[in-house]
């Protein structure tokens, strides 16, 4: 049924396991997006993309392309299809049981049981039960009082309702808050006896309930919202039900209040399905021709070609593609008849109706792929307050002079081709809202747009031949300019003091911001980002943030245009190639986090830094001319990222790395010759990128909690020290950084020497070890139900379930200390009799390979056969890229790797993992190495190292 937790249940469960899985996607609401237009194949086309994180999937055949299925069935995925209510959905959505890779698990909530019987085995669905008691009492309470445990003077009245309810969570949240407001015992009791006349097995007439109880106008609000608002943004519905003064702000809240509604984390409403249904139930209690709301396809088409008068309808939603579906064709629209109408929606195809008539009436008029150039003649747009019309056809001559748009307050024309000036707004003095971008052959805007006073948002963003703007009216607070082609800002711009978010990127012909005083009060940034024409400016809004500067020809920051935006947090110039240096008084911005000065050619210094920066963590001087590292460096005292990238640095002082916030440094493709042993100060230190530092030749001993090291392509690298006295130093540090992976890449680094190499694997031993041992600490016994309101129980399941490690270096051999290795792309192993114990850390795996530039994917094919003859085979990937600007073909590399979720495969049958692979006499791998492109890497050999705890203090003992 309905309401009893399906999709509350599958949502923690889906949280809960998501991070035992390479990928995961949770479908919500498959019934209702699969009725929209083009919606299964819509729903399958998001899956896809979200399980190969591929946004430029785009399937529009009956089945699915076998390069893509080849590519589904390598990753191991979880799939919720939430409210499944056809045996096509499941076909289309998830097919046969061979689409996916083994070990997949794909849950399915839905409310007919038979659907599932035609496709699931009967034994693995499960019948969701209401609450227990005590679970029903919390949430009754919570809604009720507004907490779970109420301080009560009838404890024994709300254990009776609690009981009539019989657990039901969606019936609990509507009657506790139709309690809410129960003051007294008396209130409680009245209320009561009224209520427990309802059959609280009809669910819908417990919703009814609360429904009854509202006034006329929240009524209205919520069919409204039933029948056509469900999933908009809240502000954006409140907008439209005021402009049936409905008042909606406040419906809105009263609603939520009593359970019948909620909203999205992204601000949008909500509404279960069951509340929704029960509100369209009740529109649909009337006959077709006496209904107030019409949403359904076939009953619009009938009304429509009926062409009766009708009083009834007020709203209508009509999709003209489901009209086509039905092979009805409908040339001629006329709502005129419905004199009472006042709220249209059409979901459009091109050129379907070649005639329209509409009723004084309508308020709301919402019409995609409009297909006229204008409105109907005959229609005054007196009460017309909202207007939404994306389409080729519409013209500059949207009514004509004898109609009159007095009342309107929201206009959007996006997108509209056609379209050479603005429609006369000249006496729609209420306007509020324009929207218009990418009107791409509007030219200017009118000069009465200044009188407009209620004026508050005007969007002409990608109007690309836009030139002129006049005066702005003194109530706007958003203005969007972006990509077009003014020259200058009117000064009442830059003066207003309403404006909060003014946006002229890209405007490429603006030479210059008003040079009278601003007094903008913008919320948070000013972005002048791709003013090809901008070469200076002066005063700035003192309330800025963040200052976007990039792909400007600016040649300077004025020392009087820093000192007057004192709270900078943020300043982005990238590709500023005129600019040379910064202002000496760059430091005196005391809240700057963040400084981005990449990619400015022509930048050669940074000005000394004369005092502490207590807030600056990142800054970015890559592919900038700077030379050296100011010893003042260690002023940053904050900095957390530097990067270097290709700049023309040879030394790094030594004062660096006493910043004990250091935890990212960039100095690829600099011309660096070492690194100072003083980098195991830098405690913190995490990620060190060293790509294609040719002239780097030696590698000191590293701090004990870098995760990640990239030196491919460092062609001069000779001696790489070990690193074993801070990696078994810091072994208890590293368990609780929240290191979850770990990358150390040498590839293309074809000077290493034999001792460097045997460090880099001696240390891959150590690294591996020490993750294993950390994950080791979160077994799945101390975790078994983890809290999800603790901050940590997140951490703590990744870190047990997705753990990695990676190694490469050039090599033809299997390191030593790896106890199995094989010729070839498979290697078979013996297991001994007790080797699968609560000590084993899983399996370190090795391979040699040719030499392959950039993104690697490893596909590891376990068989287990067990000593009764069973066997269990599954799949594991993993993916690591070995980044460097070239390399020799005829070389090879050798990698490294453990990763921690091997044996956390369920196996079918089996009582236990441990069960079943304490029974494990052998083990088959057989790997695969595909590069980014698809193409298969020839695999010279392979190796399997068996990890256990009890080897970890020999293991150290020999490092040291």
């Amino acid at each position: 049924m309905g309401g009893i937790g399906k999709t509350t249940l599958a949502d923690a469960v889906f949280h809960r396991q998501s991070s035992k899985f390479e990928v995961r996607c949770f479908l919500a609401n498959v019934r209702e997006n699969s009725e929209k237009t083009d919606g299964l194949n819509v729903l399958r086309n998001t899956l896809v993309r979200e399980l190969l994180k591929d946004e430029r999937v785009n399937i529009n055949t009956p089945s699915i392309p076998p390069h893509i299925q080849d590519r589904l069935r390598r990753t191991k995925a979880l799939i919720v299809l939430d409210d499944v209510n056809a045996r096509e959905q499941l076909e289309v959505l998830v097919g046969d049981h061979d689409r996916f890779c083994q070990g997949s698990r794909i849950i399915i909530t839905a409310r007919d049981k038979g659907l599932l019987e035609q496709k699931v085995d009967p034994e693995k669905i499960y019948d969701v039960e209401g609450l227990g008691s005590d679970d029903a009492l919390r949430l009754f309470h919570s809604h009720a009082f507004g907490n779970k445990s109420p301080t009560t003077d009838h404890p024994e009245l709300s254990r009776e309702v609690v009981d009539y309810i019989k657990g039901i969570p969606l019936a609990l949240k509507v009657m506790g808050s139709l309690f809410h407001r129960c003051k007294s015992k008396k209130e409680w009791e009245a209320k009561w006896n009224k209520l427990k006349r309802v059959q609280i097995g009809e669910i819908q007439k417990v919703l009814r309930v609360s429904y009854d109880g509202l006034d006329d106008i929240e009524k209205e609000i919520f069919l409204d919202i039933a029948c056509f608002y469900k999933g908009y943004k809240r502000r954006d519905v409140e907008r439209m039900l005021d402009c049936c003064d409905f008042f909606g702000e406040e419906g809105i809240n009263d609603l939520i209040d009593r359970s019948l509604i909620s909203i999205s984390k992204l601000n949008c409403i909500e509404m279960h399905d069951l509340v929704q249904e029960m509100g369209k139930a009740i529109v649909c209690e009337q006959p077709i021709e006496e209904r107030s709301r019409l949403f359904i396809a076939e009953d619009v088409y009938q009304v429509l070609t009926n062409n009766q008068r009708d009083g009834h309808v007020q709203a209508i939603s009509l999709d003209l593609y489901k009209i086509r579906q039905l092979h009805l064709e409908l040339e001629h629209a006329n709502f005129e008849n419905m004199y009472q109408l006042r709220f249209l929606r059409v979901n459009s195809i091109p050129a379907s109706i070649v005639s329209l008539d509409l009723p004084n009436s309508l308020r709301f008029l919402e019409w995609e792929y409009y297909p006229l150039k204008s409105l109907p003649s005959k229609f005054s747009a007196q009460n017309l307050v909202f207007l939404h019309t994306r389409s080729n056809e519409v013209g500059a001559q949207l009514w004509n002079e004898y109609q009159s748009p007095m009342n309107l307050k929201w206009i959007n024309l996006a997108f509209s081709k056609h379209l050479t000036e603005v429609p006369n707004l000249s006496r729609s003095l209420n306007i509020e809202h324009i929207d218009l971008p990418g009107c791409g052959r509007l030219v200017e805007i009118p000069s009465y747009f200044q009188h407009l006073g209620k004026l508050t948002y005007l969007n002409l963003g990608n109007c690309n031949n836009l030139k002129n703007l006049p005066e702005m009216p003194c109530n706007l607070e958003f203005l969007n300019l972006s990509t077009t082609a003014i020259e200058e800002l009117p000064s009442s711009v830059w003066s207003h003091e309403k404006i909060s978010h003014l946006d002229i990127t890209y405007c490429e012909h603006l030479k210059s911001l008003p040079s009278n005083s601003c007094k903008l009060k913008l919320s948070g940034s000013l972005s002048l980002n791709g003013c090809d024409s901008l070469c200076e400016f002066w005063e700035l809004p003192r309330d800025t943030t963040v200052l976007e500067l990039s792909w400007t020809p600016i040649k300077e920051l004025r020392n009087e245009s820093i000192e007057s935006v004192v709270g900078l947090t943020a300043i982005k110039l990238i590709f500023c190639k005129s600019l040379v240096s910064l202002p000496t008084n760059i430091w005196k911005l005391k809240y700057l986090e963040s400084l981005d000065l990449s990619s400015c050619s022509n930048f050669q210094h940074l000005p000394e830094i004369s005092e502490a920066m207590e807030h600056l963590e990142f800054l970015n001087l890559s592919f900038t001319k700077v030379k050296e590292v100011p010893p003042s460096i260690g002023n940053l005292v904050a900095l957390r990222k530097l990067h270097l990238a290709q700049c023309s640095i040879q030394e790094i002082p030594d004062d660096l790395f006493c910043l004990t916030s250091l935890q990212e440094l960039n100095l690829c493709g600099s011309e660096i010759k070492s690194i100072p042993a003083s980098i195991k100060q830098a405690v913190q230190l995490s990620r060190l990128y060293l790509v294609g530092c040719e002239s780097l030749e030696s590698l000191p001993e590293l701090p004990s909690l870098l995760r990640c090291l990239e030196a491919g392509g460092c062609t001069s690298l000779k001696t790489v020290s070990s690193s074993s006295t801070t990696i078994t130093q810091g072994w208890e540090e590293h368990i609780f950084s929240r290191g979850l992976r770990e990358k150390h890449i040498f590839s293309n680094c074809p000077k290493l020497d034999e001792n460097a190499r045997s460090n880099i694997m001696a240390d891959a031993q150590l690294r591996i070890m020490r993750m294993a041992t950390a994950s080791s600490k979160f077994k799945e016994d101390k975790i078994e139900q983890p809290s999800y309101d603790s901050d940590n129980s997140y951490y703590e399941e990744s870190l047990r379930t997705r753990s990695f490690v990676a190694i490469c270096c050039p090599g033809n051999e299997i390191p030593n200390w790896f106890s199995h290795k094989s010729e070839g792309c498979s290697i078979k192993i013996e297991l001994p009799r007790d080797w699968f114990s609560s000590d084993f850390l899983g399996f370190a795996l090795s391979l040699v390979v040719a030499a392959t530039l950039g993104y690697m994917e490893f596909e590891c094919k376990y068989n287990f056969k067990t000593s009764n003859g069973e066997s269990h085979e599954f799949n594991n990937l993993c993916y690591i890229e070995a980044p460097h600007p070239q390399y020799d073909r005829d070389s090879h590399d050798v990698f490294v790797w453990w990763h921690n979720n091997v044996f956390e495969e369920v196996v079918e049958g089996a009582q236990s993992l441990a069960a079943f692979y304490k029974l494990v006499t052998e083990v088959n791998v057989h790997f695969t190495v595909l590069t980014g492109l698809r193409k298969p890497v020839p695999v010279e050999k392979c190796g399997i190292c068996m990890l256990y705890g009890k080897d970890v203090e020999m293991i150290k003992q020999r490092a040291l």
